[in-house]
């Protein structure tokens, strides 16, 4: 047999607080993959594809629906609101993409989302900014062992036993008939994959300053969205995932509350907010902007052990005269260079920053790396050498076709 050019599986890991692009770089990738598995959140994240004149957001189907041929796997780590599934599968078939148990397989283990978690979420949930989804609640019982498992939902006896006498039963009922087809073992399922060497790519959502443990905590999400949850939201083992890929945008973004060091206002702010589009995928909230960060580069690097880096709407800083990178903190009159997830600390942080020109050219249709303006190259340089991680791949647009292949061997 041949040797593989690069990793048979990778990860791809938000590095950021989500938002970063995942969703395009999956699909890119997902051509040359067999199974794209998702393995962690809810309906609360929404990866965001465009390929021609069709534009796709999907919150719990896995980002490889464009492709025809490949699995897409609901991982254990999740949880699921099966009437948003449901509604998801439905509005691809609108658009002509088939889902079906060849295609689509549904952790037994996954937990679901209830109606009352939604009920509990929007009650307490505005107080940190999540997406009042249920997604916290759900979490918060799976924990507490107390959560209804995909197994139980689809099997009537149990789901009757534990929820006959509430009023949300009969409709939940029809929507555990229509998703018990797609139900499967999925760990089984991705093991086998593994020892066929098959091509695989873990999909991770949200971003690693969103993660429950290493995020800008109480400001997170419930799950783990680091590169270790690939394992324990898909049970695998760890020695098994080869390659991490953390994807990043080329400024910085975060929706909701928290700190955020570099984050801007004014004529800067409001022309990345416009021209990146920058509105949440799922809440349509206005996303709040700022300059590159690489204490959380690094630190994003560090957590995930990232072998290369996605750098995603490098097309947007276009015609910003001056770019910034935040290269330090300075807190009480000291220097800070290494990220902190200590709110006293995190809140009350400057940034010290490098300055660097910008570039006036539309590089949107660019091909190559070496197409791109001296100033771009100068500034992805400069990000390699600040983070200490290579950057494998360019987004210069929102479509699949915008997109630079710099290093391939981090790649299939």
């Amino acid at each position: 047999m041949a040797k593989q050019y690069g990793p048979s599986n990778i990860a791809v890991i938000g590095m950021e607080w989500g938002d970063e692009g995942k969703g395009k770089i999956i699909d890119f990738l997902a051509e040359k993959a067999d199974v794209v598995a998702r393995f962690n959140g809810g309906n609360n994240a929404g990866h965001t594809i465009e390929v021609g004149n069709s534009k796709i957001v999907v919150h719990l189907v896995p980002s490889s629906v464009m492709h025809k041929g490949k699995l897409g796997v609901i991982g254990n780590g999740l949880v699921v609101d099966p009437k948003v599934l449901l509604g998801e599968i439905k509005n691809l078939e609108k658009n002509r993409i088939k889902i079906t148990p060849e295609n689509l397989a549904v952790s037994e283990n996954a937990h679901v989302i209830l109606p009352h978690h939604i009920e509990e979420d929007k009650k307490a949930g505005g107080k940190i900014g999540t997406t009042a989804r249920g997604i916290g609640p759900a979490y918060t019982d799976k924990a507490a062992r107390i959560g209804l498992k995909i197994y139980e939902f689809v099997d009537d006896s149990l789901f009757r036993k534990r929820f006959g006498n509430e009023e949300f039963y009969q409709e939940y009922k029809e929507y555990a008939d229509a998703i018990m087809p797609y139900v499967s073992d999925t760990a089984t399922i991705m093991n086998g994959a593994l020892s066929k060497n098959q091509r695989i790519l873990f999909e991770g959502a949200q971003g690693t300053l969103l993660d429950l443990d290493f995020g800008t905590y109480p400001y997170v999400t419930s799950s783990t969205a680091t590169a270790g949850g690939a394992c324990t939201g898909l049970g695998i083992p760890p020695k098994k995932v080869q390659s991490v890929l953390g994807v990043c945008k080329a400024y910085k973004t975060r929706v909701g509350m928290g700190p955020f060091p570099t984050e801007i206002t004014g004529n800067t702010a409001e022309k990345l907010q416009k021209v990146g589009k920058e509105f949440g995928a799922t809440t349509g909230r206005q996303r709040r902007v700022g300059w590159f960060d690489t204490l959380i580069g690094r630190y994003a690097a560090m957590v995930n052990g990232a072998d290369s880096i996605a750098l995603t709407k490098l097309d947007v800083l276009t015609a910003v005269e001056k770019l910034r990178i935040c290269v330090a903190y300075r807190y009480k009159g000291s220097i800070i260079k290494n990220f902190t997830t200590n709110m006293k600390i995190l809140q009350n942080c400057q940034p010290v920053y490098e300055e660097l020109d910008g570039w006036w050219d539309d590089i949107t249709k660019i091909k190559s790396y070496e197409q791109l303006p001296n100033n771009a190259k100068k500034y992805l340089r400069r990000i390699e050498e600040l983070l200490k991680v290579p950057i494998s791949i360019i987004s210069v647009g929102p479509k699949r076709d915008q997109t630079i292949v710099a290093r391939q061997e981090f790649l299939f």
